[in-house]
């Protein structure tokens, strides 16, 4: 075992007086140590429930045979962190999450990990840990929230009835006193939120992997069910261990494609290509972004979740969850080992689907095409990202004049004081992972700009990304960032930009021996953030 490395020998004395000052009997040592890495927080809605999902781990590895133990990692709540500085944190804690679960395993020699997750950046990082460390390791996701309720039968979630209320209040659409009540009603308690976002999209795709047991992702966090899987989780990372089932036997290129092919038939959130992407690289496993169009394109929509859709992740849940999904697409997956000791092939022949208003045949798709949509142009030479069912028929061609904003903040006070105008489309720049620094998301501009009834009237485009709440004719990832160069920092106001979703192009109308002109004037801008962690972050990109 990794651990008699700390264990055994007699140069090892100090190491065994040290553990059995933790409470560690002799029997003990002849166990496997596992590291449970808790992202309990109080802060973190999502997560404050997971004290008590500790207990059932630890009751899981304990009856197993194992030795467990509890270390923290840090996790930040993205919806509380949205609209300021807070929010260029997010995606740069993933790599700090990586790095810590790396750090603690590595210094005490864990035989296996289970990992205690549940919103949207500390999932990756975990499974970037995981497949880093290449050990026996099983991803326990805390379950998304129930809704929120309005008047005994309205339900309610997070972005459409808050971050896209502020808009509407602000059009005057709602009172006072109903942004109040929405306030208070949309969060009934813990859990991740509701719709399809980051969190549970990611928690999707992970079981989709094999790294969580069967039926993890979409257990709701108040459910018995989440408590059982959380005992099951504990002891099944005992029998990994002992038939050396590593990380990276599970997550290989058959599990990024079967991810990817789940990811467009739910209409997940454009945030999981940056986080397949990197967990790809984690593994040296190449994963072109066209490749995500290429699934898409032969990919049917079929479950329609919020943001784009009425139906939330318990719907998911009681309709079948992943395993029904997989059901669905059964013919089009690829033979992967998962943590459950079945192939996902497996899993998928078992799965069946109860509900077929929430999870539809592929024959009879909400959409013929998957949820993202990749373009290129020459104001994207290194591609963008859009979440194409969520915009309106009507907006997938589109041309307009440019609306400069070099920051997100600038943008929201150009939202607010009303202006931006029909027809424009909002560029907001500088905003990438080293331009902002961190791409940070921008769900509190573009849910209030849906709020005020403009989701059909203009597009919003950038290097920055959005929120898997974003909803609209909203493009990110633009690449080249504008902070190293790219077209997107050459944009001026008045230019006319033409989007095409169908031919999967976005085009700044300029002749390339202007685009070049204005390139060769360009500088480069000094860096925002020049101490602390986020200075760091950038110049390691």
């Amino acid at each position: 075992m990794r651990s008699d490395t700390i264990k055994k020998g007699v140069e090892r004395v100090p190491h065994r007086g040290l553990l059995y000052a933790t409470g560690l009997s002799k029997e003990d040592f002849r166990k496997p140590f596992i590291g449970i890495a808790s992202s309990f927080t109080d802060i973190v809605p999502g997560h404050t429930g997971m004290r008590e999902l500790e207990r059932f781990i630890e009751r899981g590895i304990s009856a197993a045979g194992g030795v467990p133990f509890i270390f923290g990692i840090p996790a930040i709540c993205d919806g509380i962190a949205m609209g300021h500085k807070g929010m260029n944190y997010s995606l740069p804690l993933r790599e700090l999450i990586a790095d810590t679960i790396e750090s603690v395993a590595n210094a005490h020699c864990f035989d296996g990990l289970v990992l205690l997750t549940n919103c949207d950046k500390i999932t990756p990082g975990c499974l970037i840990a995981a497949a880093r460390l290449n050990i026996p390791a099983i991803i326990i996701t805390a379950g998304p929230m129930l809704c929120g309720r309005y008047k005994g039968t309205v339900r309610l979630d997070l972005v459409h009835d808050t971050f896209e209320a502020v808009g509407r209040a602000k059009a005057g659409k709602i009172t006072q006193e109903e942004l109040d009540t929405l306030e208070i009603e949309a969060c009934p308690g813990f859990g991740s939120c509701q719709g399809l976002y980051t969190a549970n999209t990611m928690a999707c795709l992970t079981e989709t992997m094999g790294m969580s047991v069967t039926g993890c992702a979409t257990a709701l966090a108040v459910s018995a069910k989440k408590r059982r899987i959380a005992f099951e989780s504990g002891k099944k990372v005992v029998e990994l261990i002992k038939k050396k089932v590593t990380a990276k036997k599970i997550l290989t290129e058959n599990a990024l494609l079967n991810a990817i092919r789940v990811d467009m038939a739910l209409g997940g959130s454009t945030n999981t290509i940056l986080h397949l992407t990197r967990l790809a690289r984690e593994l040296e496993i190449d994963l072109p972004l066209k490749l995500f169009d290429i699934i898409s394109r032969s990919t049917p929509h079929i479950v329609n979740l919020r943001p784009g859709g009425e139906y939330f992740l318990e719907d998911l849940e009681y309709a079948g969850g992943i395993p029904a999904i997989l059901n669905v697409l059964k013919n089009d997956l690829k033979s992967s080992l998962t943590v459950n000791g079945k192939n996902i092939l497996e899993i998928a022949k078992e799965g069946e689907v109860f509900d077929s208003e929430v999870i539809h045949k592929k024959s009879n798709p909400y959409h013929k095409e998957g949820g993202v949509a990749i373009l290129f142009g020459n104001l994207a030479p290194g591609g963008a990202v859009v979440k194409q069912i969520a915009v309106s028929p009507k907006m997938r061609r589109f041309t307009g004049r440019a609306h400069i904003f070099n920051s997100e903040e600038e943008a929201m006070r150009g939202a607010m004081n009303k202006k931006i105008k029909k027809g424009e489309v909002i560029v907001i720049r500088y905003e990438g992972e080293k331009g902002a620094p961190g791409m940070p998301e921008m769900l509190s501009l573009t849910a209030f700009l849906t709020g005020m009834g403009m989701g059909e009237s203009v597009a919003l485009i950038t290097d920055g990304r959005f929120s898997g709440g974003t909803r609209g004719p909203c493009i990110g990832h633009i690449a080249p960032e504008a902070a190293v160069g790219g077209p997107i920092a050459i944009v001026k106001d008045g230019d006319i930009i033409h989007i095409d979703i169908d031919r999967r192009r976005i085009e700044l109308k300029l002749s390339d021996a202007e685009i070049k002109l204005r390139l060769a004037k360009w500088k480069p801008p000094l860096p925002r953030v020049k101490t602390g962690y986020l200075a760091k972050y950038a110049k390691l990109l």
